[in-house]
């Protein structure tokens, strides 16, 4: 098995990109899900309701973050010591610093209601569930671990068995699932059988180490187009027939990193 690919999202919950090499650090990717977009409340936004936010396309320039967007020019963003504010990220209270008025003009047009921009200036501060972690785990602004694994095997059995749903159904049978719409943050090709990865206890990438701490049960996000922004009924319909037990629909597997190390793409995958 092999890293096929590796993903970065800069701010939660709008587009990603890949990278051919990243450094992994306890709370995940460098430079992952450090920045969050809330609205005039300070509320946390997502694209599970606002999938324009997909429409937002972040990279990492030095120091710096890059906000892309059909909207406006591209806009800089340094962020810096600013006031904090609290937001809730699931079911933490996080403090957040904000970054300041231009960027949030920027996104407050793209998505036509009062947003800006926070930034988890200290990664330490968010544990994850104590549940599936331990009591030094953390996260940055990721839903709840690390990382997340997905495979090539177990996305093209899905397209296979939403094949067979549209064929049941009479409909015209729909072109492959894009990856992107799992949102993973590291993609392994050469699994022999598709899902295997559930019984996955402990792996290890090129050199670092990782628990496999719990699958990944989906929320709305997966039916999202990456690209048109439209949503629709799959996968969630047919994974609710094939991949649907404690009242959830499952789709990859989370990470909790042993230890800091670079991942590259092409790096072999090994299950400890």
């Amino acid at each position: 098995m092999k890293l096929a690919s590796i993903h970065r999202y800069p701010v939660k919950s709008t587009s990603g990109h890949t990278v051919a090499r990243a450094e992994v650090e306890p709370w995940g990717l460098a430079g992952d899900r450090r920045f969050l977009v809330v609205d005039g409340d300070g509320a946390m936004l997502t694209a599970r309701k606002l999938p324009r936010l997909l429409a937002c396309v972040p990279e990492l320039d030095g120091d710096a973050l890059v906000l892309t967007g059909p909207h406006a020019p591209p806009l800089r963003v340094l962020p810096a010591a600013a006031p904090r504010t609290t937001v809730r990220v699931w079911r933490n209270d996080v403090e957040l610093t904000d970054c300041g008025d231009e960027p949030a003009a920027w996104l407050s047009s793209l998505l036509d209601r009062p947003a800006r921009l926070v930034w988890l200036d200290d990664p330490t501060r968010r544990p994850v569930n104590p549940d599936y972690g331990r009591a030094d785990d953390r996260v940055s602004l990721a839903d709840a671990y690390p990382l997340l694994l997905t495979t090539t095997a177990s996305l093209s059995r899905l397209d296979d068995w939403i094949a067979e749903t549209a064929a049941e159904r009479g409909e015209e049978p729909p072109a492959p699932l894009d990856m992107r719409r799992f949102r993973p943050s590291v993609v392994v090709d050469g699994v022999r059988t598709p899902f295997d990865e559930d019984s996955w206890k402990r792996i290890r990438i090129g050199e670092v180490d990782f628990r496999v701490v719990k699958g990944c049960d989906r929320c709305v996000l997966p039916t999202v187009d990456p690209v048109t922004h439209v949503s629709g009924k799959e996968p969630t319909r047919t994974l609710a027939r094939h991949r649907r037990w404690d009242g959830k629909v499952w789709f990859g597997v989370n990470l909790i990193p042993d230890a800091r190390g670079t991942i590259a793409q092409g790096d072999p995958v090994t299950v400890l």
